[in-house]
């Protein structure tokens, strides 16, 4: 009997499902010491390569009709909607003959209140967070993935809600994106980054862990937790012409915040119910890079490429789902 036949559905679901949490010769070996099914990691391996790519064709297909759908209906003002929100990142993986090259995640997500602790003034409050996240995926250039997660947003009813939110990291692309397929969204740049930032211009004036740094980035934290990025920017031009030694340094950060000065409304952002952070693409972004970056793990394109949809089916916790319309998809 040919080794596909010896196979049922459910076998190779099992395996296939495992292949996208774990590396091929450990889903054999789970296998073999729960299920006692004797599978080789090339068996496994196969699957994964016929099952991920009808995942990609499912992919696809999603992606056409979702700019088939029609306009949203008009909206019920008793209706609340709610909000929804979109966040970007990048993940270094390694490509066989290519080298290190890109992962772009996408993240759709909804946004609820949860109570917490809010970091700058220490007093539990409501806080924005994301919920109901679902990820995408994708190894190339931006275009594809914006359209791969659009039709992700599209499907989950992005054009009935509300309001919406687009966080990012500072990067180009992600706001040439945003401005492509989400431009009636909010925009903010994630604050941590924006912090990180705010550091490495302190270091650029004062030096690292001086008093003066600490002082300068503590009253500029706060400002720009406010609102007042136009002033950081004034003081930012200001210190550059008073320190031409370190102009360059300090300029280069000004340009991060001159860019972004429409991105880094923090306070207002929270006020009104959103997340001010990426940490919920960023997990996504990691676990992504935890199957794929382990020890010695090296990928041909077409192998990495045809995993991606496992592991973002894992990750947004409806496998079984796309399992199902891969499985009932027609022949290619």
């Amino acid at each position: 009997m040919v080794w596909e036949k010896q196979w049922s559905e459910a076998i190779a679901k099992q395996a296939v499902w495992l292949s996208g949490l774990v590396p091929y010769g450990r889903a054999a070996e789970i296998l073999q010491t729960v299920g006692q099914i004797d599978i080789s990691k090339s068996s496994i391996w196969r699957r994964v390569e016929n099952w991920g790519e009808k995942m990609q064709a499912v992919e696809a297909r999603q992606q056409v009709k979702a700019y088939e759908l029609e306009e949203p209906r008009p909206h019920d003002q008793n209706r609340s909607l709610g909000k929804m929100g979109v966040a970007m990142d990048g993940a270094m993986i390694h490509i066989d003959q290519e080298g290190w090259k890109e992962l772009k995640v996408g993240c759709v997500f909804e946004v609820a209140a949860r109570t917490g602790v809010d970091p700058k003034i220490q007093e539990e409050v409501d806080l924005g967070s994301a919920v109901n996240n679902t990820y995408v995926a994708h190894l190339g250039g931006p275009e594809v993935f914006g359209r791969q997660l659009w039709a992700d947003a599209r499907q989950r009813s992005w054009m009935e809600v509300e309001d919406s939110l687009a966080i990012g990291d500072g990067a180009a692309w992600i706001w040439n994106l945003v401005g492509e397929h989400f431009y009636a969204s909010h925009q903010i740049v994630d604050w941590y980054h924006a912090t990180q930032h705010l550091a490495e211009a302190a270091r650029s004036i004062y030096g690292e862990s001086t008093l003066q740094y600490r002082r300068w980035y503590r009253k500029w934290e706060t400002n720009l937790y406010q609102g007042h990025v136009r002033q950081l920017i004034r003081a930012l031009k200001q210190q550059a012409t008073t320190k031409p030694d370190k102009s360059e340094a300090i300029l280069e950060q000004r340009t991060y915040f001159k860019n972004n000065v429409k991105r880094m409304n923090y306070l207002e952002m929270r006020m009104e119910g959103y997340p001010i952070g990426s940490g919920m693409v960023e997990s996504a972004a990691k676990q992504f890079k935890t199957r794929f970056c382990a020890s010695g793990m090296r990928w041909s394109r077409c192998g990495a490429e045809r995993l991606i949809p496992i592991r973002s089916a894992i990750l947004s916790k409806r496998f079984d789902k796309m399992w199902q319309l891969a499985y009932n998809s027609p022949p290619f």
